[in-house]
């Protein structure tokens, strides 16, 4: 079984990317970076995949997102 990742990496990855994300490019870059078959937890859930652990912090309010995508400043880090 694979280790859970803590969100907050996901959120991290994002910020110190400075980039803007399609949802795809999004989870490509989760893929590229914590595996194909990761799974995530937050304090609010466990065994999330990256669609899931996406959808989730988008409905957190966490994110960004325009027209252009979505975007994690660091101000919005906990």
């Amino acid at each position: 079984m694979n280790q859970s990742i803590h969100g907050h990496q996901v959120m991290e990855m994002m910020a110190k990317s400075e980039q803007t994300y399609t949802k795809q490019a999004l989870k490509a870059e989760i893929a590229t970076s914590f595996g194909e078959n990761a799974r995530f937890h937050t304090c609010m859930g466990s065994d999330l995949s990256a669609d899931q652990l996406i959808e989730f912090l988008a409905s957190k309010g966490k994110f960004i997102e325009s027209v252009e995508g979505i975007k994690m400043p660091e101000e919005h880090l906990c």
